[in-house]
C-alpha cells in the first residue's frame, strides 16, 4: 500500500509542474513584443499550444505498449526541446528563428504535456481502482496551482523586468519538468494489485494537505494578503507544502515494518473463507464488509466489460453531446485564460501576474472540490451524475462571462476566480465522465481524442476574439483600449456556455440509467 500512495504522491509532484502552457498569459504581452507579432499571430501561438493536443493520441498508443517511465520522459524532453530552443532564441543564442520554427516548437511543447498527463491518469485509474475519480481529482488539482508555481520561481530568482521575465518562464518550462519526471520516473508504475485496503485516513491527510496548499496559494496571489513575505519565503513554503504529501507513503511504510508479522496473518486470513465468516466479514484486508467488496468488484469488472473502442466511441450520439458541452464548457475557460493578459492589457490593468495566480489557484481548487464531494458521497452510496455537475458548473461559468461586461477591475478579478474555478472543476470531473462513458480499459486513448476539442475550441474561439480584437485597434500601433476590445466576444462566449449547460443536461438525461 506504500508504493500505492507514492504513486499518488509521484502524479501530484509531476501535475504541479505540468501547467507550463497555463503561465503563458504571464509573458505573451513581452513575447507579442519582443518577437514584433501581431494579436493574431499571438493567439495562433496560444492555439499552437492547444494544437499539441491534436497528437495527445500518440501518448495515448505510447502507454499502452510502453512503459510508463519510458513515456513520461518522452514528454518531458519535448517539453526540453519546445521552449528550450525559444528560450536560446530569446537570450541571442540563436540567431535565426521564422515565426513558422517559433509556432511548431509551440506545438512541441504543447504535445508534451499530453504524455505527462496521460501517464498521471493510467496510474492514479490503475493503482486506485475503487476511488478513481477521488485520486484523479486529488493529483489533477495540482495542475490548478502550476501557474502559480512557476510565477513564484520568477519573482524570487530571476530579474523584475518584463523582457526578462519573458526568458525566466521559458527557462523554467524546459527545465524544471525534465528535472521532475527524472526524480519521479522509478515511483511510477502500475502496482498491480488486487487488494484496496483501507483508504479513508490516507485521503483525509491528503484532502487536508491540499486544502491548505490551496488556501496558500491564494492568499499569496494577493499582494496585500502576503504583505511581508519575500517572494523566496512563499517559495520555500510552497515547496514545503508540495512536500507534505509524501508523509503519507512514509507513514503506511513505517507502519507495515512495524506490523509485518500481523500483515502477514491478515494475508492468510483472506483466503480462509470460514475465518471471514466467522468475523462477518470485517477482517477483510481491504476493510470493506464482503457484500460492499463483491459489489465493488463486480462494478468494477462491469466497467471493464463496457469497454468502448475509439471507432464506436466516435458513432455514438453521447460522444458528440459530451465532446461539445467540454468544448463550450472547460475550452471556453481555457481560452479565456490564454487571452488574460491582453484582456487585462485592454483594461488598463497592470495585474496580468496577479490575475494569472488567482485564475490558476481557483482552478485548484475547482479540481478539488469534485475529488471532495466524490469521496464524500461515495461513502454514503448518493453519487451525483457526471454530465449534471458539468451542467451546475457551466452555468456561472456563463455568468461570468456577462459579468465581464462590467468596466470595474472587481468584475474581473471575481470573473476571472469564477471561470477559473469552473473550468479546472469541469476539466477533473471530464476524466471520471470519459471512463464512465466509455470504459476505463481504452482511457488513455479515448480521453485524448476527447480532449482534442481544445485546440479547435482555441482557434476558432481565440482567432474570432483576435479578429474582434483588431478591428477595435488603434491603426498606428495595434494596440487596443477600452471595454470595446472584448465586449462582443464576452457576449457571444457566456451565450455559448450557457447552450453548452443545455446540451450537458441532454447528456445527463442520456446516461443518467
Amino acid at each position: 500500500m506504500a508504493l500505492q500512495w507514492l504513486t499518488l504522491v509521484g502524479t501530484i509532484w509531476l501535475q504541479s509542474i505540468n501547467g507550463t502552457n497555463s503561465n503563458f498569459p504571464a509573458y505573451s504581452s513581452q513575447l507579442k513584443h519582443l518577437l514584433s507579432l501581431s494579436q493574431l499571430q499571438l493567439n495562433n501561438l496560444a492555439v499552437a499550444s492547444d494544437a499539441g493536443k491534436l497528437f495527445g493520441w500518440f501518448s495515448g498508443l505510447a502507454a499502452a505498449h510502453l512503459p510508463l517511465w519510458f513515456v513520461l520522459m518522452i514528454g518531458s524532453i519535448l517539453g526540453l526541446i519546445g521552449y528550450g530552443i525559444q528560450y536560446l532564441f530569446l537570450t541571442n543564442r540563436i540567431s535565426s528563428l521564422s515565426y513558422g520554427h517559433v509556432f511548431f516548437l509551440t506545438i512541441f511543447s504543447g504535445n508534451s504535456i499530453c504524455w505527462i498527463n496521460t501517464v498521471c491518469y493510467m496510474v492514479t485509474i490503475s493503482n486506485f481502482p475503487f476511488d478513481r475519480q477521488v485520486a484523479v481529482g486529488i493529483s489533477t488539482s495540482y495542475l490548478g496551482i502550476s501557474a502559480k508555481i512557476y510565477t513564484n520561481l520568477v519573482d524570487a530568482f530571476f530579474p523584475s523586468s518584463p523582457k526578462e521575465r519573458a526568458k525566466a518562464f521559458l527557462l523554467l518550462n524546459s527545465t524544471l519538468p525534465m528535472v521532475v519526471c527524472t526524480f519521479v520516473a522509478p515511483m511510477i508504475r502500475d502496482i498491480n494489485s488486487d487488494k484496496s485496503r483501507r483508504v479513508e485516513i490516507g485521503f483525509v491527510v491528503i484532502f487536508v494537505i491540499t486544502i491548505v496548499t490551496g488556501i496558500y496559494a491564494v492568499t499569496t496571489s494577493f499582494g496585500s494578503m502576503s504583505r511581508g513575505l519575500s517572494p523566496v519565503t512563499v517559495v520555500i513554503g510552497m515547496g514545503m507544502l508540495l512536500l507534505a504529501p509524501a508523509v503519507v507513503p512514509v507513514a503506511e511504510k513505517t507502519m507495515e515494518r512495524l506490523q509485518k508479522k500481523c500483515w502477514i496473518r491478515r494475508g492468510e486470513r483472506v483466503h480462509d473463507v470460514h475465518v471471514v465468516e466467522e468475523v462477518g466479514g470485517v477482517e477483510i484486508e481491504d476493510g470493506c464488509k464482503g457484500g460492499e467488496r463483491s459489489v465493488e468488484t463486480t462494478h468494477e469488472e462491469s466497467v471493464g466489460e463496457n469497454t468502448i473502442g475509439v471507432r464506436l466511441m466516435v458513432m455514438k450520439v453521447e460522444f458528440w453531446l459530451y465532446l461539445f458541452v467540454y468544448l463550450f464548457g472547460a475550452t471556453l475557460g481555457l481560452v479565456y485564460l490564454n487571452n488574460l493578459g491582453q484582456i487585462a492589457e485592454s483594461r488598463g490593468s497592470s495585474k496580468t501576474s496577479s490575475l494569472v495566480s488567482l485564475s490558476s489557484s481557483f482552478g485548484f481548487f475547482g479540481r478539488l472540490v469534485p475529488a471532495l464531494l466524490a469521496y464524500i458521497c461515495s461513502r454514503n452510496k448518493c453519487m451525483a451524475s457526471t454530465p449534471a455537475s458539468i451542467a451546475a458548473m457551466m452555468l456561472p461559468m456563463s455568468l461570468a462571462f456577462f459579468s465581464l461586461l462590467s468596466s470595474t477591475t472587481l468584475s474581473l478579478y471575481i470573473s476571472t476566480a469564477i471561470i477559473g474555478f469552473c473550468t479546472g472543476a469541469i476539466t477533473s470531473i471530464a476524466v471520471s465522465t470519459t471512463t464512465d462513458l466509455f470504459g476505463a480499459k481504452n482511457f488513455s486513448l479515448n480521453h485524448n481524442i476527447v480532449v482534442a476539442n481544445i485546440p479547435i475550441g482555441s482557434f476558432l474561439f481565440g482567432d474570432l476574439a483576435a479578429f474582434i480584437y483588431r478591428q477595435q485597434s488603434d491603426a498606428k500601433n495595434g494596440k487596443c483600449m477600452g471595454m470595446g476590445c472584448y465586449q462582443t466576444t464576452f457576449i457571444m462566449w457566456g451565450s455559448l456556455c450557457f447552450f453548452g449547460s443545455f446540451l450537458a443536461l441532454i447528456l445527463h438525461s442520456r446516461t443518467s440509467k
